[in-house]
């Protein structure tokens, strides 16, 4: 059993910076990989990066740049820097678990005026 808390998301304008963070309790080898997905109302869900266990990192073309993914193995935590926001990047950000992909946490909403 996996549960995942993620947190940090809230209410900033535009250009303005902030930092996620997903916590993952339960079994340590569904966490070597960990990743971030979006969803907006209304659309698909968005893959915006992921961080492998060798430390390799993907991003979407859509945040290349502004957003930065780290991990702290030690915490079980995947963290994601967003700066540089823009409106479309407001969205319910989830955390997900590559290996694990049936786990899924409440999610934490992020909200970029303009």
């Amino acid at each position: 059993q996996v549960q995942l808390v993620e947190s940090g998301g809230g209410s900033v304008q535009a250009g303005g910076s902030l930092r996620l963070s997903c916590v993952g309790f339960g079994v340590t080898s569904c966490m070597y990989d960990m990743s971030w997905y979006r969803q907006a109302p209304g659309k698909a869900r968005e893959f915006v990066s992921r961080i492998n266990s060798d430390g390799t990192t993907m991003y979407s073309d859509s945040v290349k740049g502004r957003f930065t993914i780290s991990q702290d193995n030690a915490k079980n935590t995947v963290y994601l820097q967003m700066n540089s926001l823009k409106f479309e990047d407001t969205a319910m950000y989830y955390c997900h678990l590559p290996r694990c992909p049936r786990y899924r946490g409440q999610g934490t909403q992020v909200t970029v005026s303009s």
